[in-house]
């Protein structure tokens, strides 16, 4: 199936090229999301009657994109969820997740706009892009925890794992701590035992 680009799209083409894709591809996802037309010969002279107005407004969103993306590059944004003790969460953070806290925070941003390159499945920081126009993108830090508390022990750069290990040493510690002290509170009634017995006789 032959199309003719409407804007900037990756890995395949810049605004204007006519380009070959897959028929479900262009069916069901460039034709209705505007982002091309068909490459019949009226399309591709309406194209160049509108490619003026196109390119206009192309730049006008990428501007838009751009100032967007000054802002929010390197924002962090906290997902609070439930998870096991050893991180591992019940489910994954989506990219409606992302876009709903991102919207929270009062930026506009689209679930469709967020790209998760590897499941989010765990507690801890997690890099996600977010694609603003086909020329402009952000990267922002998601902080997935279970609470607020844990959110930001996370964010001043302790793993929910470190913590856990931390914790951990520092009950077994006092577990070895109450042992010695039983131990010794032990070794005094026996050294006591001898004394009494001789003290009868």
């Amino acid at each position: 199936m032959e199309v003719i680009l409407l804007e900037r799209v990756a890995k395949l083409g810049q605004m204007g090229d006519v380009v070959t894709v897959k028929p479900g591809y262009g069916r069901n996802y460039l034709l209705p999301q505007g982002k091309a037309l068909r490459a019949s010969a009226a399309n591709i002279q309406a194209f160049e009657a509108q490619k003026a107005q196109l390119e206009a407004r192309n730049l006008e969103t990428k501007k838009e994109a751009a100032a967007l993306s000054e802002k929010l590059d390197g924002q962090q944004f906290v997902v609070i969820r439930s998870a096991s003790d050893g991180g591992n969460l019940y489910g994954s953070v989506t990219t409606r997740d992302i876009a709903a806290v991102a919207t929270e925070e009062g930026f506009t941003v689209d679930r469709k706009q967020v790209v998760i390159r590897l499941p989010i499945k765990v507690l801890g920081l997690h890099e996600v892009e977010v694609h603003l126009h086909p020329e402009v993108s952000a990267v922002i830090s998601i902080n997935v925890a279970r609470s607020v508390e844990e959110a930001e022990l996370q964010a001043s750069g302790k793993s929910i794992q470190e913590l856990a290990a931390e914790e951990e040493a520092a009950a077994e510690f006092e577990i070895s701590n109450l042992f010695d002290d039983i131990g010794s509170a032990g070794r005094d009634d026996e050294d006591e035992a001898p004394a009494a017995e001789a003290e009868e006789k």
